[in-house]
């Protein structure tokens, strides 16, 4: 078993599994009500030995796309099956959770390599699309996938159609549409799975707390950037995989990014001076969210040199999160991480820039 898919984009183990030739299946979740540990558009590989990459929730869930999924992997054929999650007692096999959870397992998928390799350069060219599956079940279940970037997303797209597309892109939310047909008897279900490049994390200072946060970050999700003008720090080993690193004078770098509306920018850097210049370079740009390290202090007096040399008005500066990080009484450097991502989070999933309560001091 190697549920170690959060850090890799799964689609793109999905070509690499295609190109070794073994048989497997793509286990999708088309459809979750109720409580249920993981939601629709949740996908996890699983080869004909039963070994899964990604997850599904664990638990009987998974043991039962597991072993389905080794059954289809014999038979060639695409299923879908329903679980119920509203087991009596604790004591049963049935699952507790409260929920229902529709699920495709689809040993055909090699067939639409090309799709998923669109997906896995979308993903890392940070575009905007959807994947959309299509389940069409009448003697037997047929799937097919397809990629359509954000110019594709035109008023010829066939069923579900174009407002229902960009109602889950607009909300980022994937959604199952069904339409039955009685003659035959065939009921298509299309999966529309918006792709939407991970928020982009920006980290000013390579040192121990730019690290911690970096570590943390990958849990929750982001991209991550880390920049430096010490080189030793820009040392790829010292990030997650994947981490992009640059060394070199901090403000440039950091205004070279492409920062828009999902970029989160922590400015960790060796100093109060280099802080104040990576401030200045970022103020004014559309970043969700800027945090600075510093005592209440310091930043009292950053702020007090910005707004009276001209740097930023007082509005302006009030959008920075500083001191950086949630107030929760944060004294180790892990500690001070967890609270810059328990701000990053709330900033992001609660679209709120004004978090400026109960600030610790650095």
């Amino acid at each position: 078993m190697d549920r170690n898919c959060g850090s890799i984009d799964i689609n793109r183990k999905i070509v690499e599994i295609i190109d070794s030739g073994q048989p497997f299946a793509v286990a999708l979740i088309l459809k979750a009500d109720g409580s249920t540990p993981r939601k629709a558009g949740v996908k996890a590989v699983i080869d004909e030995t039963g070994k899964i990459w990604g997850t599904l929730g664990g638990g009987q869930v998974e043991a039962d796309a597991q072993r389905r999924a080794v059954e289809v992997c014999k038979s060639k054929q695409p299923a879908v099956f329903d679980l119920n999650l509203w087991g009596a007692d604790r004591a049963d096999d049935v699952p507790i959770c409260g929920g229902m959870m529709r699920i495709l397992i689809d040993p055909t998928a090699a067939k639409d390599r090309m799709t998923y390799a669109q997906v896995a350069e979308a993903v890392s060219q940070r575009q905007r699309g959807v994947m959309l599956t299509t389940a069409h079940s009448g003697t037997n279940i047929e799937v097919k996938t397809q990629w359509l970037s954000l110019k594709d997303v035109s008023p010829d797209v066939t069923f579900p159609g174009v407002d229902n597309i960009r109602s889950c892109l607009a909300s980022e939310s994937p959604q199952l549409f069904t339409e039955s047909r009685d003659d035959p008897k065939v009921i298509t279900e299309v999966m529309v799975e918006p792709v939407i490049p991970k928020p982009l994390l920006i980290i000013a200072g390579g040192g121990h707390v730019g690290q911690a946060v970096a570590h943390q970050a990958n849990l929750v999700g982001f991209d991550i950037t880390v920049i430096d003008d010490r080189r030793e720090f820009t040392d790829p080993a010292l990030f997650p995989e994947g981490t992009k690193t640059l060394d070199g004078y901090i403000p440039e770098l950091i205004i070279s990014q492409p920062i828009a509306g999902d970029t989160f920018i922590v400015l960790v850097t060796r100093g109060h001076k280099l802080d104040a210049e990576s401030l200045e370079a970022c103020i004014h740009t559309q970043a969700a969210y800027i945090g600075m390290i510093g005592s209440k202090r310091k930043v009292a007096l950053i702020r007090k040199n910005f707004i009276e040399s001209g740097l930023a008005t007082e509005e302006e500066f009030d959008r920075i999160h500083a001191p950086i990080g949630l107030d929760i009484g944060a004294v180790t450097v892990p500690e001070i991480a967890a609270s810059v991502i328990a701000e990053l989070i709330a900033v992001r999933r609660k679209n709120n820039s004004d978090l400026s309560i109960n600030k610790t001091v650095r």
